[in-house]
């Protein structure tokens, strides 16, 4: 395995380090329910996507009753 010849400096690690970091997805608001969504994606809360119903979420009362 081949080994540094010499010694990297502190402000040079770091420097390769400062890139590690996972930035926080970023969050556009839905149109139709005003609640943070991810961009380009379906919206959680109500199932609408670029201002029409994609998905249509079924009322978690109704499963609790028949499960």
């Amino acid at each position: 395995m081949p080994l540094p010849k010499r010694r990297h400096s502190r402000t040079r690690g770091k420097k390769r380090r400062g890139q590690d970091s996972i930035a926080k997805p970023s969050l556009s608001l839905c149109p139709n329910c005003k609640k943070h969504k991810p961009m380009h994606s379906l919206c959680p809360s109500c199932g609408y996507y670029k201002g029409r119903a994609v998905f249509i979420k079924k009322d978690r009362e109704k499963k609790k009753k028949t499960g």
